[in-house]
């Protein structure tokens, strides 16, 4: 943060901003604009694209922008005229934004897989760097993306802000000061992986948020997505399916004792979660000291006797560190969260209720299913379905309340883009 201000402020005193578009003009969008526009003078928030194109204008004019300097877009000829004039650009077209010279990334901010995906690989064919703020795209077919995105000389990111990115920068922070980190962690106010958009639909009115989105949240979804990037990024696996989960209504810094560390060790370091934990929200690393000197002084600094030592961040600010993601990516290429190689956690999809054969699966955050973490090799060799792609799919026969589904459980849908890279990972990073 320290370099990327200056960094900033250096791009503005020239009249050269880091200018970016993003995808997407929902929750988490409008919130990125709003402290782009009136708060980040080293950024510029060039172009927007959306489906539905007044919610896009409507970012910009909530803002402050003017109505007249709101231009619509079809080609990324006139999206570049429209910079030249000092005007901000809208299109329901992501390939404009994709193939607009003038931008130096992009933030993929719809948080669906399939339009993700879409949009992901029309950027790394654009040559344009991505920030992801797409946790079930990343953990679906992350790993072939980055893949992907190297290839293309591109950077695939995550983004600052949200937990998994939160965990990587304390993690990199602990491994700078010389400890080995053994938990990533990810604190939760409630679990229950029954929740409906029917139960949460209260909710998601006083939020402002989708009852899909924020069920994804309650039923342990969203989190089993968020700790499969932290795993893919950092090689860490899972010590059961599903995570180990703790409920805790206290300090996260007392459960330091309640792991098994030679099987943390053994495993490489685990992700986890714990429901009822403080400080709400936040994330969480454990790490071991690597000699008894480093234990003396982690004791003088109040961190316990160990052996393992809690390291934690006590919010997690979404939209206001979303920008920064760009900076860093642009700036310094430096990517803020990415898988490390292969998969290494996969996120299954789970029966909610007793479902029938014949049933259409809702997918991320519905009535049908839920996500569990489970290492990537177990999930292959159990052919067990991910969650990622399970929208659409139609059940082949009968399945009971919790089970796992499998790919022979049930129909893909056709000519989905997503099922078909998850199909061609699978084949490169066959376990």
């Amino acid at each position: 943060m320290l370099i990327v201000d200056t960094a900033l402020a250096a791009r503005a005193e020239a009249g050269n901003p880091v200018r970016f578009g993003m995808i997407g003009a929902g929750y988490m969008a409008r919130g990125i604009a709003n402290q782009v526009l009136k708060y980040m003078p080293g950024m510029h928030l060039a172009a927007i694209c959306n489906r539905t194109l007044p919610a896009a204008i409507a970012i910009y004019e909530d803002c402050g922008v003017p109505r007249d300097r709101i231009v619509e877009v079809h080609t990324a000829s006139e999206l570049e005229d429209a910079l030249r004039a000092g005007r901000y650009a809208v299109t329901s077209d992501p390939a404009v934004l994709c193939e607009a010279p003038s931008l130096e990334a992009l933030v993929e901010a719809t948080g669906h897989v399939e339009h993700g995906a879409q949009v992901t690989m029309q950027a790394i064919a654009g040559g344009k760097h991505m920030v992801l703020m797409n946790a079930e795209l990343d953990a679906t077919v992350g790993p072939l993306l980055r893949q992907k995105a190297d290839a293309a000389g591109v950077i695939l990111s995550g983004c600052d802000g949200d937990q998994p990115g939160v965990q990587l920068n304390l993690l990199r922070f602990v491994q700078s000061i010389g400890l080995i980190p053994r938990v990533c962690g990810n604190i939760k106010g409630l679990q229950d992986r029954y929740r409906t958009p029917a139960t949460q639909a209260a909710y998601a009115k006083q939020w402002g948020q989708t009852p899909h989105m924020v069920t994804s949240f309650a039923d342990g979804t969203k989190i089993s997505f968020e700790q499969a990037i932290v795993a893919n990024a950092t090689g860490m696996q899972v010590a059961q399916r599903g995570m180990i989960g703790m409920e805790h209504r206290g300090p996260v810094d007392e459960m330091t004792g309640m792991y098994d560390l030679d099987r943390l060790r053994e495993l490489g370091g685990v992700v986890d979660y714990v429901v009822g934990g403080l400080p709400s929200p936040g994330v969480y690393v454990f790490a071991e000291a690597q000699d008894k000197v480093q234990a003396h002084y982690l004791n003088y600094g109040k961190l316990g006797e160990g052996p393992l030592y809690s390291f934690y961040v006590p919010y997690h600010l979404m939209i206001f560190e979303v920008p920064l993601s760009v900076a860093r990516v642009v700036l310094f290429g430096d990517r803020v969260i990415a898988p490390k190689a292969g998969p290494v956690v996969d996120v299954v999809a789970a029966a909610k209720c007793d479902l029938d054969e014949g049933t259409v699966l809702d997918g991320l955050g519905g009535f049908l299913t839920y996500g569990l973490c489970e290492n990537y090799p177990v999930s292959r060799a159990q052919n067990l379905l991910p969650m990622g792609i399970a929208a659409g799919a139609k059940l082949r026969r009968r399945v009971p309340k919790d089970q796992v589904l499998t790919y022979d459980d049930v129909e893909l849908p056709a000519g989905s883009l997503a099922c078909s890279l998850r199909a061609e990972q699978d084949q490169v990073f066959q376990p």
